[in-house]
Parts: structure tokens; C-alpha cells; sequence
């Protein structure tokens, strides 16, 4: 497939909402990072899973419940860091500074993925092109899971909607131990080229994936043995890879968003790209605090999509400003109210999916 080009924009909505954001910030006179608050959660959240991980390797209980309970809760852990600290920093919105952003993006080294990979994976290509088949990575599960209309239908799709938790569990497993090696050895995200390594690259993957199989493999078996480690570690993967898969599949892959695909002659999409990111993104839960503090802001996702170099700190505020904005310009503005109506939302559309033509 042609890189999609998006249409010029007729009604200059996206030039209108960039103005309205920059005008907030400047009255308001806030900078767009994120800030003490958003330092304050990065070192909570560090210093809870080297608790937790301290507790089960060094000073391992005696209760298996607990034991259980604590690989678990790294797996809650670990999927809070990649919401709020990886991923502002990857979007550079995490401090005004360069080198604590760099910092907060390879905290994604630490439990277990490749910040390049992720980030030619998602702000490049995600990003730019959400929700169009082939060339977005993050609805490609074939043939397991049929994640767009224009993806090939197998028999097995029509239990999709009850059998979708298997591979979302395993998400944190295939990530860490295959998927990044594929990207690496194949220098590809899909059918999309990776752009070319550096020699500091190719030195950072290897020893972050070294560092990462050290700390959550070859120590802990030490410590505790294959079997304990194992089945401690599989709690964790399967935690994390539940919650991540969730949240990212909540917010593009539910019933009333698009999956837009260029026309076949020209590669062109109908929309400009600002209409193409509301037509194929969803908010959900967008009042509820605790879901909010702990996703970093990616129920509103809309508005992340829409300025990804914004701290997710800010959303609450300027996603009343990009709701007023459609109401004007007659733009569809999609969300949830509550995060269950966006997860069988979620399940619904996979239904349709496995059985749509």
C-alpha cells in the first residue's frame, strides 16, 4: 500500500483547534508538560514495583495468595508506568526538559519493550495513520483477530468476541519476547520499513533486553526457581498484557468508530487528517478520576490524538474546548461515559466483525 495523503482541509478545523489550545495556554499560563504532578506519579509509581518486585524475589512470603497478589500488581504497575510515564515521554510531553524525556520514554526498556520500536510503531505510524488497514500495526492481530472491515474473514472470527481476552493476555509476552525481535531482524512495523538504526540503537536495544531478561528472568529463577518464576511471571505478563490491550482497543476499536482506507488510485483519505482522528478515536470514562490518574489520560484520547506533545494532565481541560469546537463545526466528537459502555462497545464491535461480510 501507497502512504495514505490526507485531504487539505476546506474548513480550516484543525488550524481553529491548534489556535484555541495555544490561546488556553497562553491565558492560562501553564506550560504543556506535565510538571510536578506528573513527576510525583513517575516516582510513585517506580517505587511501588520495586517494592513489589523486592518483596517477591529477595523477601519472598510465605503466603502463595500473597505472592500471587504481588506478581499481579507488577503487572498493574508495569502497564501505569507505560501509560504515564512512557508514553508522555515518548511524546516529549512528559518535561520541558529533552533529557528527562528520554528518560521517562526508555522506562518502556525497563519492563520489557523497545522504545524504538514503539515509537516508529506508534507516534509515527499510529499516529499519523489511525485505524487504516495495512498500515496501522495496532488493529493488525491476523488471523487470529479480524480488527477492520476490510480484513479477511475466518470461521474462527465468530467467537472472537468470546475468545479476544486470550491474546490479549498474552500481549505483554509476544511484545517483550518475539514481537521486537521481529521488528528488529525483519526492519519492518508490518509491511511498513523501520527507519534505519543507529549504532546507539542497535547498543540500546541489546543491553536494555539484556537488563530486562536479567532482572525478571535469570534473578528471580535464581532466587526462586524455574516453576515459581514462572508461574509469578506469567501472572505479571498476563496482568499487564490485559490492561494495556483494553485500554488502546477502547479507544479505536469499538462500534462507532471508522477504518477509512485511501482510494486505491490516488492514496488519498477523504478527510484531513484532524477529522480523520475524530472519526476513528473514542473517549471513555472521561469524569471518572481514578481511571483518568491512572491511564494517563488516554480515555481521552481524542484529545491525545489531536496534540500528542500535550501532557495528559491537561486533557480534562482542553477537551472541553475540542468538544466545543465540533459542536461548531459540525464534527462527530465520540465517547463513552462510562469505561464499561466502551468495553461492550468493544466486544459488540468484535461481534460484528466475526460476522460481517
Amino acid at each position: 500500500m501507497k502512504t495514505p495523503k490526507f485531504a487539505k482541509s476546506v474548513i480550516p478545523f484543525h488550524i481553529e483547534l491548534k489556535n484555541r489550545i495555544n490561546q488556553y495556554f497562553e491565558l492560562s499560563g501553564k506550560t504543556a508538560t506535565g510538571g510536578f504532578r506528573i513527576f510525583s506519579k513517575a516516582l510513585l509509581l517506580t517505587l511501588a514495583l520495586v517494592y513489589c518486585y523486592v518483596q517477591v524475589v529477595f523477601f519472598t512470603p510465605a503466603s502463595t495468595l500473597l505472592c500471587i497478589l504481588l506478581c499481579m500488581a507488577m503487572g498493574v504497575i508495569i502497564s501505569g508506568i507505560g501509560f504515564n510515564v512512557m508514553h508522555d515521554g515518548s511524546h516529549g510531553s512528559f518535561s520541558k526538559y529533552t533529557f528527562l524525556n528520554k528518560i521517562a520514554a526508555h522506562s518502556t526498556e525497563i519492563v520489557g519493550a523497545s522504545q524504538f520500536m514503539w515509537n516508529m510503531k506508534h507516534n509515527v505510524i499510529h499516529h499519523a495513520y489511525t485505524n487504516i488497514d495495512g498500515v496501522d500495526d495496532d488493529i493488525d492481530a491476523k488471523p487470529f483477530l479480524r480488527m477492520a472491515p476490510s480484513q479477511k474473514k475466518y470461521k474462527m472470527h465468530r467467537f472472537q468476541h468470546l475468545y479476544f481476552w486470550i491474546f490479549y493476555a498474552i500481549l505483554h509476552l509476544y511484545w517483550t519476547l518475539v514481537n521486537d525481535f521481529v521488528k528488529y531482524f525483519t526492519g519492518k512495523v508490518g509491511e511498513i520499513p523501520l527507519k534505519k538504526m543507529k549504532l546507539k540503537d542497535h547498543f540500546v536495544f541489546w543491553v536494555f533486553k539484556a537488563v530486562y531478561f536479567s532482572v525478571f528472568m535469570i534473578i528471580p529463577i535464581v532466587r526462586l526457581g524455574f516453576i515459581d518464576w514462572l508461574v509469578g511471571y506469567l501472572l505479571l505478563s498476563a496482568t499487564a498484557g490485559l490492561i494495556l490491550s483494553v485500554v488502546f482497543q477502547l479507544a479505536h476499536t469499538v462500534e462507532h468508530t471508522h477504518f477509512p482506507m485511501p482510494d486505491e488510485a490516488t492514496g488519498k483519505m477523504e478527510d484531513e487528517w484532524a477529522i480523520h482522528q475524530l472519526k476513528t478515536t473514542a473517549n471513555f470514562a472521561t469524569r471518572n478520576k481514578l481511571i483518568s490518574w491512572y491511564v494517563g489520560g488516554l480515555n481521552f484520547q481524542v484529545e491525545h490524538h489531536l496534540f500528542p506533545k500535550i501532557s495528559h494532565i491537561h486533557y480534562p481541560a482542553i477537551n472541553k474546548i475540542v468538544k466545543q469546537a465540533c459542536h461548531e463545526y459540525n464534527v462527530t466528537y465520540i465517547e463513552y461515559k462510562r469505561m464499561y459502555q466502551a468495553f461492550w462497545s468493544h466486544i459488540h464491535f468484535l461481534k460484528e466483525m466475526g460476522t460481517a461480510a
